[in-house]
């Protein structure tokens, strides 16, 4: 079974507005899952929610910034794991 939680729930315990996880959906920075009309959040997607929380609330920034940042943060994780790859690639080419 799929750990997750309710909208309902992450509004209650974060203190954040609904308006403001609706738009995060919206967005597509989060996805949720539907069962018997209520909205839910897989556990695994809790740490960007909770980074978009804080970054809105605490940062003030707005909804753009939020996916101008998540993008930024994705495109250098590609370019690590990219690095990471063209590191063991030259490695393994030493080791013939």
């Amino acid at each position: 079974m799929v750990e997750r939680i309710s909208r309902e729930e992450l509004v209650r315990i974060y203190n954040i507005e609904i308006a403001f996880f609706d738009s995060l959906e919206e967005s597509g920075l989060l996805h949720t899952e539907n069962e018997n009309d209520i909205k839910y959040l897989r556990y695994e997607e809790l740490p960007a929610f909770e980074r978009f929380a804080n970054w809105h609330y605490d940062l003030e920034v707005n909804l753009p910034g939020l996916e101008v940042l998540h993008h930024l943060l994705e495109k250098m994780e590609e370019l690590r794991a990219e690095n990471r790859r063209l590191l063991h690639f030259s490695r393994s080419d030493f080791d013939r």
